[in-house]
């Protein structure tokens, strides 16, 4: 599987947990950003950056540590690892 199509699989598969968790998810595709979801509740919202086998770097870390938001927002990363059912989810 080509490394493009795994990243959109895992998006997609983040995008579920997140609507399970009751979140209206938008996928920023192809934005290049520093975000791959955004997700908004009747409380919160979170954005989410989506790795594959992999944590982010330290730059990465420090861009997406760095971005600013509000106090109702959670920064999280959700690491998915071949054959894993579930992520490892760090909150920044």
């Amino acid at each position: 599987m080509n490394a493009k199509r795994k990243g959109t699989r895992n998006e997609h598969r983040s995008r579920r947990l997140l609507e399970t968790a009751g979140y209206c998810v938008t996928r920023a595709a192809g934005s290049l950003g520093a975000w791959d979801l955004i997700g908004v509740s009747a409380t919160d919202f979170v954005l989410v950056q989506c790795k594959s086998n992999r944590a982010p770097s330290p730059a990465e870390r420090e861009t997406l540590a760095g971005f600013a938001c509000p106090s109702n927002c959670k920064r999280l990363v959700h690491v998915w690892r071949d054959r894993q059912r579930w992520p490892e989810v760090r909150e920044l």
